[in-house]
């Protein structure tokens, strides 16, 4: 049973539809930057996997089924895009590996482009940690490491980045070989030239330097290990570390090293608390480097190809076997960006977001769209948000009765006063210079005063999470 069955998405091509040899047969995915659809070759007979350029923020399905523009306005973004989307598969189609997605081909028609990949069966990470937990292991870790690091390695020989490395982007084959999911590049795009559109960045998996539009030149390899180093402590300690950007406030991280979870090496946990260290410099600078903390080897193709071949009886162990019936198709409609490799953000982080949890870490941070001043222009958007709660995934009981509450943290300077919904607020900053607010849903108007300058700011909340507010100067 795929993870995806009977899943309704809106704007989604009718199951028939064909592309001359490809015929749609139903919808697997959908998010809202693309549409996945599985799909039958008729000329190789074959399975294969389509994937649609389709934002719904920015974008309808017309009676010709062709797209059309919620408004001109957004022609700018949705072409911006769409042109990344098409960039981003003639960037796959470059590789030739086993661990990374392989594209068929890619065209444009409808308004749009869609890319034809390789279907696979298997589950993601996230998933196999939900419903497969107790085989969850260094063992098995150590398995499943090599080949990705192969993966990534030849991202980054080539000269790019993935920057959406996450458990939900990694899937795991039935003959129990991974295979990294495509980068999602038109989702960073249109994130980066939307006037208030969120940053699709994952909290607890990004690390800081991608939070800053002129922090691009401080990204390379160590960019992505952040990023899976996020992913072993997830599948260690069952729950993300904190968000980068909290982080930067005042770290709460809890190095594995000294926490020691049962089970798993000193080696392996030290590398992972190196791979999450907040300054990009202190992190290894290279899979091969990182590989080599935690001594293991980096997959090659030809290893990679053996292995493929390989009975799966000799990949692993039976109680390790992924279950037959799951099949889901190995890309994410809603996945983050290749970009060329080309070196460091910091800060410090407040402990307020440990209270959203007990058991197990939840954070979901969003950066809310920089103040403006009476006479300076818009400082740009920086809202990212999303969530990240292993322990409701596992128990599969999501609560749903709890008010929606936030934290919002911003800059307050000495002599700056601060207005909710224009009542004064009675709060201080912390040693960081940062104060907090609790905040219900609904909207607010924030305002920081200083003299004779206003920084003015609204926020709708609609769900559970941390703004962190830097008012322009």
């Amino acid at each position: 049973m795929s993870a995806n069955e009977n899943k309704t998405v809106p704007n989604a091509l009718p199951a028939g539809h064909r592309f001359n040899e490809f015929e749609i047969k139903e919808v697997i995915g959908g998010g809202g930057f693309g549409i996945v659809y599985r799909a039958w070759d008729h000329l190789l007979e074959r399975t294969i996997a389509i994937k649609e350029y389709m934002p719904v923020s920015l974008a309808i399905r017309n009676e010709d089924l062709s797209l059309g523009l919620r408004g001109e306005r957004f022609h700018k973004i949705f072409q911006a895009g769409l042109n990344s989307f098409i960039q981003e598969a003639r960037l796959l189609a470059r590789f030739n590996h086993p661990g990374l997605l392989h594209v068929l081909r890619f065209w444009e028609e409808n308004g749009t482009a869609y890319m034809g990949t390789l279907y696979y069966s298997g589950m993601t990470l996230k998933e196999w940690q939900i419903t497969s937990p107790q085989s969850i292991d260094e063992a098995w870790i150590r398995q499943l490491l090599p080949p990705l690091f192969g993966a990534i390695n030849t991202i980054h020989r080539a000269g790019y980045l993935h920057r959406d490395i996450s458990l939900d982007n990694i899937q795991i084959q039935e003959n129990q070989l991974p295979v990294l999911l495509d980068f999602g590049s038109a989702r960073k795009e249109i994130g980066n030239l939307a006037d208030e559109t969120e940053i699709m960045l994952k909290p607890g998996f990004a690390p800081i330097e991608q939070y800053s539009e002129e922090s691009e030149d401080e990204q390379g390899p160590w960019t992505d290990i952040y990023a899976l180093g996020a992913v072993l402590h997830t599948l260690i300690a069952g729950n993300p570390p904190p968000a980068s950007v909290v982080r930067s406030i005042e770290d709460s991280y809890q190095p594995l090293a000294s926490l020691q979870p049962q089970g798993y090496s000193l080696p392996l946990l030290h590398a992972v608390d190196c791979a999450l260290a907040m300054k990009p410099e202190d992190r290894p600078q290279s899979i091969d480097e990182f590989a080599a903390l935690i001594d293991l080897p980096v997959s090659d193709v030809q290893q990679l190809v053996t292995a493929v071949n390989a009975p799966l009886e000799e990949l692993a162990e039976p109680e390790s076997v992924l279950p037959a019936e799951s099949v889901i198709l190995a890309v994410n409609p809603a996945a983050g960006a290749a970009e060329p490799v080309t070196p460091p953000v910091r800060r410090r982080l407040s402990p307020a977001l440990l209270a959203l949890s007990v058991c197990a870490l939840v954070v979901v941070v969003a950066l809310a769209v920089v103040l403006n001043s009476g006479d300076d222009s818009d400082a740009g958007v920086e809202h990212a948000a999303s969530a990240a709660n292993s322990a409701a995934a596992a128990s599969s009981q999501p609560v749903k009765s709890a008010p929606v509450m936030a934290t919002v943290y911003l800059k307050l300077r000495a002599g700056e006063t601060l207005l909710l919904n224009g009542a004064a607020a009675d709060v201080k900053p912390n040693n960081s210079g940062y104060a907090a607010l609790n905040l219900a849903a609904g909207e607010y108007k924030i305002e920081v005063r200083q003299q004779d300058r206003v920084h003015t700011q609204t926020l709708k909340i609609e769900r559970a999470g941390t703004w962190l507010i830097n008012p322009g100067s």
